[in-house]
């Protein structure tokens, strides 16, 4: 696949910190649509890929391209959020002291700015969203609850809900079956299946069942560029995977 068709292209992306090559001459290409699970050993350079992408961190060397032409080591945190990349950290961050339904309210992609939020009417297309964004993240019957009162599962579902009422075009989901039930777990990998046929999905995840449940084509990190790639029976069947990651 080209730049020009791809959605996300990284290519040569060197980063080090300290004398610490993060990564190194990482390569990575997502197409418009797909899900692509990301695996590897802790500081295979997992975090600091996804803070390429961000914005939080410049790469030293390499190029990072979104939808082909925009240049996104030239952009800042906030305005490649504003480009369409959604990002899930570990811990869901969630306005507990609101409801569920309202946490979707504050998170649509409105102009938001003190005035308008106070006198913020919600529009019939945006409770059309809301009801949607309920329905898929499974808490339609929790939209009056307040946040707080959501089990750490759900809470990750809402803030997963959040970033899709911005309508970004890629989400990046940092290790969401992390500290969930086997129910809410199974669920999940359901519910991002669900996201991925409107949206690219790119999962970092340490849970090999979980991937497996997905369904997904797997690129196994190691040392910060990329080991291995293909299906997960693909990837473990790799020795030099097996050596560093699912052997230990």
């Amino acid at each position: 696949m080209t730049r020009q068709t791809s959605l996300l292209y990284l290519d040569g992306v060197s980063v080090s910190f300290d004398g610490f090559q993060a990564l190194n001459e990482l390569s990575l290409v997502i197409a418009p649509g797909e899900m692509r699970a990301i695996i590897g050993p802790n500081g295979a350079g997992k975090t600091t890929m996804m803070d390429v992408i961000t914005g939080k961190t410049r790469p030293d060397t390499g190029d990072v391209y979104f939808d082909g032409v925009i240049d996104l080591t030239g952009e800042d945190e906030a305005s490649i959020a504003e480009l369409g990349i959604g990002r899930k950290f570990q811990k869901p961050t969630v306005f507990e002291s609101h409801t569920v339904r309202d946490n979707l309210d504050l998170a649509l992609k409105a102009p938001r700015g003190p005035f308008q939020t106070l006198f913020h009417t919600i529009t019939g297309a945006e409770t059309k969203q809301i009801a949607y964004l309920l329905d898929l993240i499974r808490l339609t019957d929790k939209q009056s609850e307040l946040a707080a009162n959501l089990s750490h599962g759900q809470k990750q579902w809402l803030e997963i809900g959040m970033l899709l009422a911005q309508d970004p075009k890629l989400l990046l989901v940092d290790e969401p079956a992390a500290g969930m039930t086997d129910a809410e777990t199974e669920e999940t990998a359901a519910l991002l299946k669900d996201i991925a046929e409107d949206h690219s999905v790119v999962v970092v995840e340490h849970d090999m069942t979980f991937i497996r449940s997905l369904e997904v084509k797997v690129t196994v990190l190691h040392e910060g560029s990329v080991l291995a790639e293909g299906s997960l029976d693909h990837v473990s069947a790799d020795p030099r995977v097996v050596e560093v990651y699912l052997g230990r």
